[in-house]
């Protein structure tokens, strides 16, 4: 699994000023709790985390002021709706051999006939497991699946101490087979029709909208 060690800073001023002037000094606040502990509140240097937080549920060793360090997962991260920087993150403390319940990521691997179109049902996974043993992602083997092939929650390959909270027979994939030229035409005729009959039934000379 992905880790990553950060040198943080305790913080004792709060609010929107004092988030700003942190930002510009190129750190980012946050706040770090869990266990029954008070919150502890910290800057973080900003380029580093968001390196970081790239990985999904990176694993963070956070050192706090020069002293001993703490594990944490990521629990909730604000971001700037423009460009993208992190703003804000909420941190939980996690302990070796502890068990979390993560989002992991499927992607499939392997080649399968041109004629076999993968459908995803599912794009990530919920997972019980170790909070130092956290998988990047789940892997599925779509070698030779053929037309009305489905790949379930059983057939997963989990990472020994990973546990479904689903059911077995949840669908995570299936295959169906590539739309024709004819099929897809005939889906474009029928969509184009459609919007056709949508704007012949707008009555002459009134808006579809009100006027304010």
């Amino acid at each position: 699994m992905p880790e990553s060690k950060l040198s943080a800073a305790s913080r004792s001023e709060f609010g929107k000023g004092a988030a700003r002037r942190l930002r510009r000094a190129k750190q980012v606040p946050a706040v770090l709790y869990g266990h029954g502990t008070d919150p502890v509140h910290i800057s973080l240097p900003a380029h580093e985390t968001q390196l970081a937080l790239r990985a999904a549920n990176v694993l963070l060793t956070i050192e706090i002021d020069g002293g001993k360090a703490q594990l944490a997962l990521p629990k909730q991260v604000q971001r700037d709706p423009v460009r993208g920087t992190v703003e804000h993150i909420d941190l939980v403390i996690v302990r070796k051999g502890e068990k979390v319940t993560v989002q992991v990521p499927l992607v499939t691997v392997g080649e399968h006939s041109s004629e076999v179109m993968i459908m995803m049902d599912q794009n990530s996974l919920t997972l019980e497991v170790e909070a130092t043993h956290i998988p990047s992602q789940i892997e599925i083997d779509v070698t030779d699946l053929q037309v009305g092939d489905t790949v379930t929650a059983a057939d997963l390959v989990l990472p020994d101490g990973a546990v479904f909270p689903g059911e077995p027979d949840d669908l995570m994939l299936s295959a169906h087979a590539v739309p024709s030229q004819a099929q897809l035409d005939a889906e474009l005729d029928a969509a184009v029709e459609g919007a056709g009959e949508g704007e012949a039934a707008q009555p002459s000379g009134e808006s579809s909208t009100e006027q304010e």
